[in-house]
This record gives C-alpha cells, sequence and structure tokens, in this order.
C-alpha cells in the first residue's frame, strides 16, 4: 500500500447548512501482513493535520485474519480525529467481531444513526453493514436508516457498496459515501466490476443526493493498479446549484 497525495474534490449538495463541511474519505485500506507499519503511520499523521471536520472509512479496513496485525490497527486507532466507519465485506469475512474492539476511539456506524453539530447545523448520519451481511446472520437495518435520514434536511449516509445508494435516495440524504469497487484496480477489469455496480469511482448526482465512490486506499488480490489509482479524498461541500 502506497500512500497517494491527498485528493481535494469539491463536491454540491442541495444543503446550504453543509457549505463549507470537509469530509475526509477513506475506504478499502485492505490492511494485511505485507502492509508496513510505516505505511499506517504515515496515514494517521495525514488524517490528523488534514483540515478535515471528520473521517469516514467506507469499509474494507482489513484483509488478514486481525492477529496478524493487531500492531497496525493499533495505530490506525491512534487518528485524533472523530472518525465514523461501516463494514466491508472483507471485514466480515476476516472475523469482524475481532476488528471493533480494537478499533475503539472509532464509532461504528453499521446500521446505526447518529447525530453531529456543524457550526449552528444538526447533521443526521447513519450507516448500513455490507450487503453480505446476510451470510454471516446480520441482519441489515434499512427501513430504521431511511426513516431516520429522512426525517432530517441534513444527512449523510454511508455504505460500503455503491449498490446501497438507492437507499441512500428513498431517505433523500444529501451525500452518500462508499467504496468497493477500488476503481475497477486493473485496466481493463473495470468493465467487470460495472456489470455488478451502478457506479464505478467519482462523483454522481441523482436527483437530491451527491454521490461519491472512493477508489480505496489498498489492494484486493495482487499489489498492482492500473489507470485505477488508490486514493484518499477530502470531501469540501458546496452549497452552489447542481445543474
Amino acid at each position: 500500500m502506497k500512500l497517494p497525495s491527498l485528493n481535494e474534490v469539491e463536491v454540491f449538495v442541495k444543503a446550504p447548512d453543509l457549505e463549507g463541511l470537509k469530509i475526509l474519505h477513506l475506504s478499502d485500506i485492505h490492511i494485511n501482513k505485507k502492509t508496513s507499519l510505516k505505511n499506517i503511520q504515515d496515514l494517521v499523521s495525514l488524517c490528523n493535520l488534514c483540515e478535515a471536520d471528520f473521517i469516514v472509512i467506507t469499509g474494507d479496513i482489513i484483509d488478514c485474519k486481525v492477529k496478524y496485525i493487531i500492531d497496525k490497527l493499533e495505530v490506525l486507532n491512534s487518528i485524533e480525529k472523530k472518525v465514523f466507519y461501516i463494514s466491508g465485506n472483507h471485514d466480515l469475512f476476516y472475523d469482524f467481531d475481532e476488528l471493533k474492539p480494537l478499533l475503539k476511539n472509532f464509532i461504528l456506524l453499521d446500521n446505526e444513526t447518529c447525530f453531529l453539530e456543524y457550526k449552528d447545523t444538526k447533521i443526521a448520519l447513519a450507516g448500513l453493514s455490507d450487503r453480505f451481511s446476510k451470510f454471516f446472520k446480520i441482519k441489515r437495518e434499512e427501513n430504521k436508516v431511511i426513516n431516520f435520514l429522512s426525517a432530517y434536511e441534513n444527512s449523510i449516509f454511508i455504505a460500503h457498496q455503491p449498490k446501497d445508494y438507492k437507499f441512500a435516495l428513498k431517505a433523500n440524504a444529501k451525500l452518500f459515501l462508499c467504496g468497493h469497487t477500488h476503481g475497477g484496480q486493473i485496466y481493463p477489469f473495470h468493465y467487470f466490476v460495472r456489470l455488478f455496480q451502478p457506479f464505478l469511482a467519482g462523483i454522481f448526482y441523482i436527483k437530491n443526493t451527491a454521490i461519491y465512490v472512493n477508489k480505496g486506499l489498498g489492494y484486493w488480490g495482487i499489489n498492482f493498479r492500473y489507470k485505477a489509482k488508490s486514493e484518499i479524498t477530502l470531501l469540501k461541500l458546496t452549497s452552489k446549484s447542481v445543474e
């Protein structure tokens, strides 16, 4: 995992109260036995120094059994800013119950809701566990999340896979954040990914919802990317009209 430069992206949201909000969006870190401790330390330093109001990690933090990477997870847990995260399919596969206690400074939003204060605004924030949850006998509480977000004007929804954007639309969420695709990771694998996911990478706008699909930081399978660079993204929200 090579740490990329911070990618700054302006996102237009139909919510004037969210003007100027900055979110550091991480996804698919895929920490494994080969991940260097220095890379994690560098990532933590970047997170602590950036001007984000808070951090969101949209799944797949790990890519091996937790027992092999405890030292790296302890370093990751030292991020000083408020961090919200949800599960990814790899987190579930490698035992999410073992991961959660090591991220005690992070706030888990799997099927959970909460509020954030930004200036004089209350932001409704909610997330869903990954779509693979059913294979691990974990119930996804879509209606709970939709009903909660629908009740508030300023709302943000996070999930691992782009497919869940439909729940964001039903909830009239102003922003939906996800990852999972790696942007295809290796061209032309992009075309295969698009058979299963509605979006590959970047910004999309549907109705009142802005969607951002993060290409992720780590790798899956082999440590190689082609035409799908890894990313750490600072999302800068603006209420400028979306055409």
